[in-house]
Parts: C-alpha cells; sequence; structure tokens
C-alpha cells in the first residue's frame, strides 16, 4: 500500500495510455515521458508499460504501507527516503512505515515512481492511466489527493541487491516533420518556426502545450475540414502561437497543422520547464524512424541487461 501524506500539485497514476479508440474519441492520455515510465517498470521487474506514478514538480510525500522495491526516474528531484538521499534511475528498498519525500525538481519536470508489482487500480478499456477530462481510469478518475491510499499488485520478482542504469537525457533541440498544411504558411513563418525559440507557455498542461513567439501567418484564409490529431501534431490556431497536442489532446480538430514532433522526441517537452526556450529542427521520415528504432532498441537492451539481475 502506498499513502499519499501530500499528494503534490499534479500527481495520477499512468501506464503505457490507451490505445486503438481514438475513432471513438477516447484519448491516448499515458506517461508524458514514456521513457523514463519503462525504465522505472525494468528497474522492479514489471512490464514497461506497468501502472505507476507520474509526478509533476515533485512536492509530494509518499508512505510505504509495506516493504517493497522502487525506483524513481525522469527529473532530478531533491530526493529522500526517510532522510537519506535517493537517486533516480536506481532500484532501492523501502520498508514499510518508510517515507519518500520528493522536493521541488533540480532539473526536468516529472518523476516516474514505478513499485515491484505495479499500482494496483482497475483497467478502463484496456488502460490503467487518468483521463482526468473524461473521469476515468486510475485512480477515481482524477489527481490525487492527500491521503489517498493505492494498493500494490503482487511481484514475482524478489530482489536482493539495488541496481542503477543510465537514463535517457533530454534537451530543447526537438526533431519534427513538416505537417500537412505547412505549405499553406508564408516563407517568413516557415523560416521563423524552425529557427526561432518557442516558450512554453504557463497556459499549458496534458493535452496541449501552447508556445509563446512569433506569431504564424498562412497565405490562405480557407478553413479546413475536421480531421484526425495525434499527440506530437503542432496546430496554429488564429493568433499565430503553435498549440503541441499532448498525450490528453483531444482525438479532432480543424486547426491548420504546421508540423509533428517525432514519436522519439515527444518526451523532451514533459521535462523542459514552463518558460524554457525550444528549437524545432526539421528532418525526414527516415530519420524519425530510425531514431524510434533506436530507442526501442535501448529499452529492449535495458530490459535484457535487467532480466534475471535480482
Amino acid at each position: 500500500m502506498l499513502t499519499l501524506i501530500r499528494a503534490g500539485l499534479y500527481t495520477s497514476v499512468q501506464d503505457a495510455g490507451r490505445f486503438g479508440l481514438r475513432q471513438s474519441g477516447v484519448s491516448y492520455c499515458g506517461a508524458l515521458d514514456r521513457p523514463s515510465l519503462e525504465i522505472a517498470n525494468l528497474l522492479v521487474g514489471n512490464a514497461g508499460s506497468t501502472a505507476a506514478l507520474e509526478i509533476t514538480l515533485g512536492q509530494c510525500v509518499i508512505e510505504f504501507g509495506q516493504e517493497t522495491w522502487f525506483a524513481l526516474t525522469g527529473a532530478g528531484c531533491d530526493a529522500t527516503l526517510d532522510g537519506k538521499t535517493v537517486w533516480t534511475g536506481w532500484r532501492l528498498r523501502a520498508k514499510a512505515g518508510q517515507r519518500l519525500t520528493l522536493k521541488r525538481p533540480l532539473h526536468g519536470v516529472r518523476s516516474y515512481l514505478a513499485v515491484a508489482g505495479g499500482i494496483d487500480v482497475p483497467e478502463v478499456l484496456g488502460s490503467s492511466s487518468t483521463d482526468q477530462k473524461a473521469g476515468m481510469g486510475g485512480h477515481e478518475g482524477r489527481l490525487l489527493r492527500d491521503g489517498d491510499r493505492l494498493a500494490i499488485k503482487p511481484s514475482a520478482r524478489h530482489f536482493t541487491t539495488t541496481q542503477g542504469v543510465k537514463q535517457l537525457l533530454w534537451g530543447n533541440l526537438i526533431r519534427a516533420l513538416p505537417g500537412p498544411e505547412y505549405h499553406e504558411f508564408d516563407e517568413a513563418s516557415k523560416e521563423s518556426f524552425w529557427r526561432s525559440p518557442w516558450k512554453i507557455s504557463p497556459q499549458s498542461n496534458r493535452m496541449g502545450y501552447r508556445l509563446q513567439g512569433q506569431p504564424l501567418t498562412r497565405t490562405t484564409d480557407r478553413e479546413l475540414l475536421s480531421h484526425g490529431l495525434l499527440p506530437g501534431v503542432i496546430q496554429v490556431p488564429g493568433n499565430g502561437q503553435p498549440i503541441v497536442l499532448m498525450n490528453d489532446a483531444q482525438t479532432t480538430g480543424g486547426y491548420p497543422r504546421i508540423a509533428c514532433i517525432i514519436e522519439a522526441d515527444r518526451y523532451h517537452l514533459a521535462q523542459i520547464p514552463l518558460g524554457q526556450p525550444i528549437h524545432f529542427v526539421q528532418c525526414s521520415l527516415e530519420e524519425a524512424l530510425k531514431a524510434r528504432q533506436d530507442q526501442q532498441r535501448y529499452l529492449e537492451q535495458l530490459a535484457w541487461r535487467l532480466d534475471g539481475k535480482d
């Protein structure tokens, strides 16, 4: 059992996401930093997609109600277990009654806490992820609050030693592909999109990241029919300020799509603080596919190295 003594600003249960239902209007949801979720789970012997806690900006206190192994990944928080330093990217043992305290991150935004066996919450439409706007999944379909208690599933693994791994790095250079309406923007806007810095607006959340920078202008005023959307798509509404769709985004929309962030780089956005500049880098489809394959290969090799290391 985990007890949220202090739930923090924005803590929720997330797994890999809810797939195959976008035609019915169901969002993916799931961990914004998917690699960090997988690494945390692999460290404690879970499948990479197992439900864990996504903790935004730290500032939470969690009490372990039983002895278990846990791993903390993602943002570099000043974290302690009963006053002893906890390093991110390590598998550690917690005894019943011990408290894990996370202060505000020193770098990054989102931390992932996985426990051996995984968080035990009901699956809804094939996933345990919290969909806050639909009020389903996770713990009662909402963000966690002070005093919430979460059960832990049994684990078949029995560890005897701590273990640390290298996490994927993140930065502010984010690769993207030109979108379906890219050709409708004037040359100055195209150049500005790739060459100018963009800042993440405070009006950003798990549905979308609003960007602040030089307004982008189209060469046509034609209205678009509604079309399907995916996380990573960058829309440009009438004010010319782009919006990056995130995991909880709607499934359809009608704004022009200037670009789409490649899958392998979406996790970067999850760790960049509000107000920090980001730069988009144009890449080819071949480069995007190779980046995804390289990331998947790293996680598969990590799973292989950790398998059996108890």
